[in-house]
């Protein structure tokens, strides 16, 4: 049986923690160039897959090298921002096009860079001290999915939002240091941690 007090704790001690997150920001740039539909697909599938290895292995996972994954991420950030300043010529109209844009191909890319750039973060550790703390996995795990899955459609809507708006130049130069900035950061961690 599922309890709705826990699952609604949870849910907002995950909400709190992963808004101000670089999660947010990774759904935002993929919301602005790809399908906003077929982001998520992906982008939930490594939430769901990221909160069952936390509420499966409880606090091991506190236990992993943080040096690794930060470097990991770093050079994910690095790669991203890299990409999206080498992009030349593509306007707005082009972007959006679906047959531009393979389900597999954008929902794989959402996946992999939340599988890695998630992998032993402070929601999936919250999230394994919680499902240890009180021994319901079930309701742990649906409400820190759920509060994962509301950030990341949060900033694939805003993404979209944003775009409608603000030019994709613009967007993709401001993603573009943002990344930088994020591999940066999580590289010097990995160094200095």
């Amino acid at each position: 049986m599922i309890s709705l007090t826990v699952t609604a704790v949870v849910f907002g001690v995950v909400f709190l923690a992963e808004l101000p997150d670089k999660t947010a920001l990774a759904g935002l740039v993929l919301g602005t160039r790809y399908r906003a539909s077929y982001v998520f697909a992906g982008v939930a599938a490594a939430f769901a897959l990221h909160v069952a290895l936390a509420v499966a292995a409880g606090s091991v996972l506190t236990l992993l090298p943080q040096q690794i994954v930060h470097a990991i991420t770093g050079v994910l950030f690095l790669g991203g921002a890299a990409v999206l300043l080498m992009r030349k010529g593509e306007d707005e109209e082009e972007v959006r096009k679906p047959e531009n844009q393979s389900f597999w191909k954008v929902s794989g890319a959402g996946f992999m860079l939340i599988l890695v750039a998630e992998f032993g973060d402070l929601t999936q550790i919250m999230t394994a001290n919680l499902a240890a703390r009180y021994d319901d996995p079930l309701s742990v795990g649906l409400g820190a999915v759920l509060a994962l899955w509301s950030v990341a459609g949060l900033g694939i809507v805003g993404g979209k939002a944003l775009m409608k708006r603000v030019p994709l130049e613009l967007i993709t130069k401001i993603a573009a240091l943002l990344m930088l900035g994020l591999g940066v950061w999580s590289l010097w961690e990995a160094v200095a941690g």
